[in-house]
């Protein structure tokens, strides 16, 4: 099992469709990228504490590729709206992969330049590439939201 880390939004949408894809065997919406140690939702909501909103997946690479994945992150979101997505707003809402390898750094930058220059985007691509820090898996309530609320599942795009 490998790790993939991706911030597209708000994580409930983003983990419901990652979960969806043949070979990912988990997904586990969280924070990353922040200073605060430990941060709570509350605290995330603040906008203060650097952190995205962030789904770690956990995925069989004989399955399904980290490329693929790339692909299902690009088309799950707008990487071209600055620390938004739909009506959320605010930097914990910024679109980002967090990248567990160097492997995975460079697949994650060769698809972002490809996809910046394929014309599918009016506006440039904002999405950060960063290497994977601490992640903190969030509050129980918010792991399988859309399943525990018995609510069609929804990204912003």
């Amino acid at each position: 099992m490998e790790l993939a880390t991706f911030g597209a939004g708000c994580f409930w949408g983003v983990e419901s469709a990652f979960r969806q894809i043949p070979g990912v065997a988990d997904a586990t919406v969280g924070y990353e990228g922040g200073s605060l140690v430990n941060p709570s939702y509350k605290d995330v909501c603040t906008d203060d504490t650097g952190h995205a909103e962030v789904v770690q997946v956990g995925f069989d690479p004989a399955k399904v590729s980290y490329d693929q994945l790339l692909d299902a992150f690009w088309n799950l979101h707008d990487p071209t709206t600055l620390n938004r997505q739909g009506p959320d707003v605010g930097t914990q809402y910024r679109s980002v992969i967090f990248t567990h390898s160097p492997e995975q750094e460079t697949a994650a930058k060769a698809s972002l330049a490809k996809l910046a220059s394929s014309g599918r985007f009016k506006r440039p691509i904002v999405t950060q590439v960063a290497p994977a820090s601490t992640f903190y898996p969030a509050e129980e309530y918010h792991q399988r939201y859309f399943e525990k609320q018995g609510i069609a599942p929804t990204c912003h795009i």
